[in-house]
């Protein structure tokens, strides 16, 4: 016998009994019950009412889902199929298994179902795919929900929904169970509205009912506050005037006493008019009779449905928008990336997509914690929607990254002007609860039909490309390119080689000058890993440093970088060099751990290095949590170890607690250097940063410099020191030591 051990365990003994019944898998049943079409029809007389409250939430249920290829089933207590509702191409090929209105869906006849595990079980049941007994259903999701009499529990039947196995989503149940309990609610209201005495149900004014009678001629006789809240009107206003004055109600209740009609389950939306508020009701008009059975006027009732109403109208937001941004979500993003492409199709036309990723948000997230991370993805939402064309649409695909669809974009330029003015636009610095943060974007594009014909390929395309931007510096945009598809392995092969990397000694640490201003004497040096990888050779850190972070080895690496440097300096003081400082560069986790100070600490005692000697670099956007920073600062200072914040201005900027912390000088990020001789506004920023700096006791170090005029002006602004291609590139240790003499002497000729 076959094992199911896997399954709920209603699905193991529905397959069970389907086993020892003797039926065989690959072959379904036909229905051994049937009705007549009398009978049938005899027995949705009997359902009337049932079936027209169940038809009715059904119908919610496939207009939700309008789009989707699902079938409504409604039985009966014995299993016998009422009415089928839904895709046609599925009844059809029901159909064809003999599954159709009038035959009884019972398990001993035609093998395990959702009804009739729904009515055996009594709670809602799925079957998905191989949860079925029979292989011809395998490719079938199917969900089934029995409902009852709420007051007093007994079973009146079960509906359910059949799809096939692709669109299969939990949420189908949970949507059936959602739509029995309407339909509980609303059968157990009616059968209460029958009970009561409707001359009762007019007197009670705090009836959550909005109630209106009239007379046999169609004079309001009785209007409820409910009714008065939900139509604006006053009840002195309408009692005596004909009910054909009410708008959207009053042709009803006309029917009634014209026609001897009667109305049930019309939905209206209402507009109050003096407070606006926006009702959504059932509405029943029915004949009020005498003893003798004779019509003496209408009853117009009004049930409030508002809530049930917006909960799905904000599902059905929810299921195509990001909840957080309020964005289209990728759901909305694919269908719509469908109908441009297909559009393009039939015009032979073009579009672009564009890849988002916001830079270093992770950051934030481990610094500033989930809230202010959710805050900043908004407000990045917000800046993105502003960068839109008429056409264009952007969304969020989850997590830090964003999308574009620009359907008009017939030229690559087009793109260009899009993704210039994203990057444009987030370099104002984002606000969070006080601080400022600078955040950067990366773009990936790719073009329809160059780059691919379909949204599959044009996300993966786009995707790669964006990855690409990030591995360029960030903060830029790249088209995607046929090689980039090599890549992918490249990468795979480096992470794999970096967790071998420390063991086999393939790191390697360069070294930089960085030079006095005043005297052109060489001060210290920043130490630089480097991979030499077997395989790709020299990797540049901009490759290997982002794996590194995302697999955790950023620590031990930046450890062995640690004592690498102070050993290095230990050796060169031995040999007879000037006391350099040698700058060592601390990542976020390493900074972040806990046990920082007791490593710098052993470290300096294990290779003899004076702590002076040391310095560790840290970026702004590290000291964000200030509890944690300034503490631990301070214990390194203590230490007697030398601190500087790198690549300043770039990042997180908090003026207030910069003077609290621990800190010898700021270092000047290369950015703002570079066009400090076009660019007034940079030329600005690094002035100022060097004036605040030295009222608050810093020394400042200006990275990046490569022209003798970038000296020349930092010169005159008085800046400390200064780093950079101008006077030397990074260097091996051996080839610093060798050539010491030569190369100070070049600093002092040059600067």
């Amino acid at each position: 016998m076959p094992k199911y051990n896997t399954k709920p365990i209603y699905v193991r003994e529905a397959k069970k009994r389907c086993f020892n019944m003797g039926m065989n898998p690959t072959e379904l049943r036909l229905p051994k019950v049937i009705m007549t079409a009398e009978a049938l029809e005899q027995k949705r007389f009997e359902y009337e009412e049932i079936l027209s409250v169940v038809q009715f939430f059904g119908r919610k249920i496939l207009g939700s889902l309008k789009g989707t290829p699902i079938l409504i089933i409604i039985a009966d207590e014995n299993g016998f199929i009422l009415q089928m509702d839904g895709d046609e191409t599925i009844k059809e090929l029901v159909a064809d298994l003999g599954i159709m209105p009038g035959i009884q869906f019972a398990e001993k006849d035609m093998g395990m179902n959702v009804v009739s595990l729904a009515l055996q079980e009594n709670h809602p049941v799925q079957l998905v795919g191989d949860d079925h007994y029979h292989v011809v259903l395998h490719g079938s999701a199917c969900y089934a929900a029995p409902f009852h009499y709420a007051d007093i529990g007994n079973l009146l039947g079960a509906i359910g929904i059949m799809t096939i196995a692709e669109q299969q989503n939990p949420l189908l149940l949970t949507m059936l169970a959602t739509a029995v309990d309407s339909i509980e609610r609303e059968l157990l209201l009616r059968k209460q509205n029958r009970k009561l005495d409707i001359m009762n149900q007019i007197m009670m004014d705090s009836a959550r009912n909005g109630i209106i009678i009239t007379d046999r001629e169609g004079n309001v006789i009785e209007f409820n506050q409910f009714a008065e809240r939900i139509t604006g009107l006053k009840k002195q206003e309408i009692i005596g005037k004909n009910v054909c004055c009410l708008e959207q109600v009053g042709e009803y209740i006309s029917g009634v006493l014209q026609c001897d009609d009667k109305y049930e389950d019309i939905e209206i939306i209402v507009q109050a008019k003096e407070t606006s508020e926006r009702f959504v009701c059932l509405f029943d008009a029915l004949p009020i009779r005498d003893q003798q059975q004779c019509m003496i006027g209408a009853f117009g009732q009004f049930r409030n449905i508002t809530e049930r109403y917006e909960a799905e109208e904000k599902y059905n937001y929810l299921a195509y928008h990001d909840e957080l941004t309020g964005l289209p979500n990728r759901r909305h993003i694919k269908n719509k990336m469908l109908e441009y492409i297909n559009e393009a199709k039939e015009n032979t036309g073009k579009m672009a997509l564009m890849f988002i990723d916001l830079d270093r948000f992770k950051l934030v997230n481990d610094t500033l914690g989930h809230s202010n991370g959710d805050l900043l993805l908004q407000q990045a939402a917000k800046r993105l929607e502003g960068c839109l064309g008429a056409n264009d649409i952007v969304g969020r695909m989850g997590g830090d990254e964003f999308i574009f669809l620009l359907p008009d974009s017939k030229e690559a330029t087009d793109a260009v002007r899009v993704a210039e003015r994203i990057i444009e636009t987030f370099k104002e610095p984002f606000n969070m609860d006080g601080y400022e943060f600078h955040i950067t974007a990366s773009i990936g594009i790719a073009t329809y039909p160059h780059d691919g014909e379909d949204a599959e390929t044009l996300m993966v395309h786009a995707d790669t490309a964006m990855y690409r931007a990030k591995e360029q510096g960030k903060n830029n945009y790249v088209f995607f390119r046929e090689n980039m598809h090599t890549e992918p392995y490249e990468r795979i092969t480096l992470e794999n080689s970096l967790h071998r990397a420390l063991e086999k000694q393939e790191f390697i640490v360069h070294y930089q000058p960085q030079v006095d201003v005043k005297t052109g004497n060489i001060r210290g040096l920043e130490a630089l890993i480097r991979w030499q990888h077997p395989e790709f050779g020299l990797v540049s850190p901009g490759k290997f440093i982002p794996i590194a972070e995302e697999t955790g080895l950023i620590v031990p690496i930046g450890e062995w970088v640690m004592r690498e440097a102070c050993l290095q300096n230990k050796r060169w003081q031995e040999l007879g060099l000037p006391d350099f400082r040698v700058a060592v560069n601390l990542s976020t986790q390493q900074f972040l751990k806990s046990n920082l100070v007791e490593t710098v600490k052993r470290t300096l005692e294990e290779t003899g290095l004076a702590p002076q000697f040391l310095e560790l670099e840290i970026t702004e956007t590290m000291t964000m949590d200030v509890d944690y920073t300034i503490p631990t600062l301070r214990q390194l200072h203590e230490l007697g170890v030398q601190i500087s914040i790198d690549d300043f201005g770039t990042g997180y900027s908090s003026l207030h607690y910069l003077k609290e912390f621990s800190i010898h000088r700021l270092k000047i990020d290369q950015s703002f250097v570079r066009e400090i001789m076009t660019d007034v506004n940079d030329a600005s920023i690094v002035e100022t940063i060097i004036a605040m700096a030295h009222n608050l006791g810093l020394e400042v170090i200006a990275e990046g410099v490569e022209e003798k005029e970038q000296l020349r002006f930092l010169q005159c602004k008085k800046c400390d020191e200064v780093q950079g291609y101008y006077f030397s590139k990074p260097i091996a240790a051996k080839e610093f030591e060798e050539n010491f003499v030569e190369l100070q002497r070049q600093t002092k000729n040059r600067y």
